[in-house]
């Protein structure tokens, strides 16, 4: 079952390769990863979007705030929370097709961004659902090009983000073995 998680870490060179190494260590496959700075330049909020067994969700989320790097992880899977995709898409067809691509353009929420001769760009987001019926759609009026961002998600819940420090030790320096620190 994919478990979406949202972590909120230091924008420090090797966070993302310590998040990634332990879910591949542990044979987890990632489906999406996204980070971006927050409005502190000195934090990044970073989603993934991983198969995990449902048994297992709650460990791997304590695996993660365990790391080197990472303030908070929170498991919205469940949760109530948005989350959101970006899809680019060019779209090549023929001038009697342009109308119909346009109007199931205007359904799904797209804009177009660009408009040439041969089709058209177009921006959508939305759930991963909606946007793999839009990709069907668009599909079916010729050849198409996509990119797609990778989930974003924000959680819902009415709570302050609660944030962890690396425990110092009696040196006033943290110790670290395998990523993980040790008080």
């Amino acid at each position: 079952m994919l478990q979406v998680i949202s972590l909120l870490l230091e924008n420090k060179p090797g966070a993302l390769l310590r998040v990634t190494g332990l879910l591949s260590s542990r044979g987890y496959n990632i489906e999406s990863l996204t980070v971006g700075r927050t409005t502190d330049p000195t934090l990044s909020r970073m989603t993934i979007v991983v198969d995990v067994e449902p048994h297992l969700r709650k460990q791997v989320i304590k695996q993660m705030n365990r790391l080197i790097n990472v303030l908070q992880a929170n498991d919205l899977t469940e949760g109530p929370s948005v989350t959101r995709e970006l899809v680019l898409m060019r779209v090549r067809a023929a001038m009697e097709s342009r109308t119909a691509i346009l109007k199931e353009a205007e359904i799904f929420g797209a804009r177009v961004i660009d408009s040439s001769v041969e089709g058209f760009a177009l921006e959508a987001t939305g759930d991963s659902e909606k946007l793999d019926e839009f990709i069907d759609v668009m599909r079916s009026y010729g050849d198409i090009e996509v990119t797609r961002s990778g989930t974003v998600a924000v959680s819902l819940e009415p709570r302050k983000v609660r944030l962890s420090s690396p425990v110092p030790t009696a040196a006033g320096k943290s110790q670290t073995t395998n990523g993980v620190i040790n008080a």
